[in-house]
This record gives structure tokens, C-alpha cells and sequence, in this order.
């Protein structure tokens, strides 16, 4: 007996608007990866003296480096949003029988309504 693979093309993923913002999201990783390697390449121009580290500065002074910088971050802030939107998904807390609003798990609301609901938890 043969097992049936059914085909799916490689731009699935462009066919519906969640699809396309999750594919973003994990693209999102590259940028957060490559910057924390660009933090440990700084780190170690500065143990390499003065010196080095002026000359690594100045390269970080081109348009193209400003340029990659302001991407590098709108990429990371749209990973950290998301990820705060997907906390209270992914964590389910409870205070005995009652289930805490996902609102007040991710700490997005401070409208008075859910200052009320905090303070009636406690």
C-alpha cells in the first residue's frame, strides 16, 4: 500500500494573510540571530583595544549600516510585539477555578476595568 503525499507548492504560504505574517515572523528570527552576533562581534573589537574598536565604530557610521540598523529593528520590534500578542495564548493561568484574562497576562491593558479585575484577584 502506497502512501499518498498530497503536493503543496512552495508559496502555500502566500495564499492567506496569517499565513503571510507568520512566515514574516520567523523571518524575523534571522534579524534577531544576526544582531545578537553583531552584539558579540562588539563586544570582542572591545577587547581588542582602542583602537579596534574606534575602527569598528566608524564602520557602523556608513548609510548602508544605519540603513541595515533601522530593519534590523523594525524587524525585532515586530518579533517582540508578536511575541507579547502570543504570551497569553500560549500561557494559560488560573487563580483557582477562574481562568485570568489573557489581557491582564500580557500586561496590554491598564484601562480602569482591568485595574478592577487585578485588584478583585488579589
Amino acid at each position: 500500500m502506497s502512501v499518498y503525499h498530497r503536493p503543496v507548492s512552495n508559496t502555500w504560504w502566500l495564499k492567506r494573510k496569517p499565513y503571510i505574517l507568520f512566515m514574516i515572523r520567523e523571518l524575523t528570527s534571522v534579524f534577531v540571530a544576526g544582531y545578537c552576533i553583531f552584539l558579540l562581534v562588539l563586544v570582542y573589537k572591545l577587547t581588542q583595544g582602542a583602537n579596534a574598536y574606534g575602527n569598528f565604530m566608524a564602520a557602523l557610521k556608513s548609510p548602508s549600516s544605519v540603513a541595515l540598523h533601522l530593519i534590523t529593528l523594525a524587524f525585532v520590534l515586530y518579533h517582540t510585539i508578536t511575541w507579547f500578542n502570543l504570551t497569553p495564548k500560549i500561557l494559560v493561568l488560573y487563580r483557582g477555578e477562574d481562568r485570568i484574562p489573557q489581557g491582564l497576562v500580557a500586561g496590554a491593558f491598564r484601562s480602569e476595568e482591568h485595574t478592577s479585575e487585578l485588584q478583585s484577584l488579589a
